[in-house]
């Protein structure tokens, strides 16, 4: 390629950012499945007679599922490309999505038991989407463009709420709680449709100009993850290549790191409708409307959190400094939800979770930190490890916050924990992690 047309900046595509806005809708779409069940399941507790340690377990079965298939899906996105296993995930759980608005048909007996299953095959069919987002980050965006490009389809978590929960909340005031699932049932399929016409890896993209290519590949882009990466690691997962990425301390930092963080993102989206509801006494409608404030404020932090750390690097600041500074300030920001604890005005209590939120999205920036350490053939694998840990909490905190709030009868106790968490992410990336740089690995064999 001649330097004449590298330098041609006029002639330059700007593929990427469509990208990337695939990215972020997808990710809206599954997290808005999330978020059906939270909202829905303010009347769904009382429709179906469900307790709140019961309904704790409801929303903790997608995590279960969503947790173990984090391992596998990263070795599929590695051996059979982004493209194929995301679109596939799509399908998948529009149909779960379907099939969980139909269980509520059934007997009274069989509905728990029914929906708890049909979560964990959701759980299961969405486990690629972030090692997804992050292995298709790591190959169409350079070094310097990765987190405001992770922040965006991280913010998906929070626009979720803000697009979504005020509309689940209508719908299950006028219509019911199954119409929420049939409505992203029916959307994810039209979405799974544009997946197909849009996505490509970076060099079979059809619209995409060899200027673009050549920015994204001299800025440190993986242009060439596809398929299956120059070494021939095929992407199979091994036991053996989980210890390595184990023996790093600086990654086992940022899992840790991770698990904190998405304690908060699981409470946003599973226990915090119902605290509006019963702690607060809103109306659903008035849950859906209001849930969607915070999560509003979330989404612009997610976005300048990515803005602020690119800033902070094009400016020759460190990397460990640029990724680490919005993380630490942005915990700390989402600690104030304790304060919800000592005032009954409710808008004190909007403005301090809404602050939290943002708090919580200016500080995700792990999606970012794992495109920028994973070892180059093994970056979807390092993102299911990453997830697999990091989601646990998915599984955690619904349960817990329902043990905490079955015994105490009040929700004081779930925001402390999950304030503690925040605080437990600083002294993750603080003192475990160190110095962020990229890990360089050799896949070998080992046993399956």
């Amino acid at each position: 390629m001649s330097a004449a047309r590298v330098d041609s900046i006029d002639r330059m595509t700007r593929v990427r950012y469509v990208i990337v806005a695939m990215l972020f809708v997808a990710s809206c779409f599954s997290y808005g499945d999330r978020a059906a069940l939270s909202v829905a399941g303010v009347a769904m507790q009382k429709s179906l007679a469900i307790s709140p340690l019961r309904f704790g377990w409801l929303l903790s079965g997608f995590g279960w599922a969503y947790v173990l298939g984090q391992l596998p899906s990263g070795g599929l996105l590695d051996r059979y490309g982004s493209k194929a296993v995301y679109g596939v995930s799509i399908i998948c759980w529009s149909v779960c999505a379907f099939l969980v608005a139909l269980a509520g048909y059934l007997p009274l007996a069989w509905v728990f038991t029914a929906i708890f299953v049909i979560r964990l095959l959701s759980g299961l069919a969405q486990s690629p989407v972030f090692p997804g987002n992050g292995r298709i980050v790591a190959a169409w965006f350079p070094a310097a463009e990765r987190g405001r490009a992770s922040s965006i389809f991280n913010a998906s978590q929070y626009f979720a709420l803000v697009a979504f929960a005020p509309l689940f909340g209508w719908l299950t005031f006028h219509h019911g709680w199954q119409s929420c699932f049939w409505f992203i049932g029916g959307f994810g399929l039209l979405l799974a449709f544009a997946w197909k016409k849009l996505v490509y890896d970076v060099k079979e993209h059809p619209r995409i100009s060899e200027a673009e290519i050549s920015h994204i590949e001299l800025g440190g882009g993986l242009v060439n993850t596809g398929r299956s990466p120059a070494s021939g690691f095929t992407g199979g997962l091994t036991w053996s290549i989980v210890r390595q990425l184990l023996s790093q301390r600086m990654l086992v930092g940022i899992y840790l790191g991770q698990f904190c963080i998405n304690t908060l993102t699981t409470f946003f989206l599973t226990w915090f409708p119902s605290y509006l509801a019963e702690a607060r006494h809103l109306s659903i409608v008035k849950v859906g409307v209001l849930a969607a404030l915070p999560a509003l404020c979330g989404s612009g932090g997610g976005v300048l959190g990515g803005i602020v750390s690119d800033s902070l690097l094009k400016r020759g600041r460190s990397l460990s400094f640029a990724r680490k500074a919005p993380i630490i300030l942005g915990m700390l920001l989402s600690m104030t939800m304790i304060g919800c604890n000592y005032t009954n005005s409710q808008v004190v209590v909007m403005v301090l979770m809404s602050l939290a939120f943002f708090g919580k999205g200016f500080g995700a920036l792990g999606w970012t930190v794992i495109a920028d350490v994973s070892p180059r053939t093994m970056i979807g694998m390092n993102g299911g490890v990453f997830n697999f840990f990091g989601n646990l909490s998915s599984i955690s905190t619904p349960i817990i916050i329902g043990l905490i709030k079955s015994s105490t009868g009040s929700y004081n106790g779930a925001l402390v924990f999950v304030g503690i968490t925040a605080l437990m992410a600083i002294f993750s990336y603080v003192v475990i992690v160190g110095e962020i740089r990229r890990v360089d690995l050799v896949p070998v064999s080992g046993s399956r």
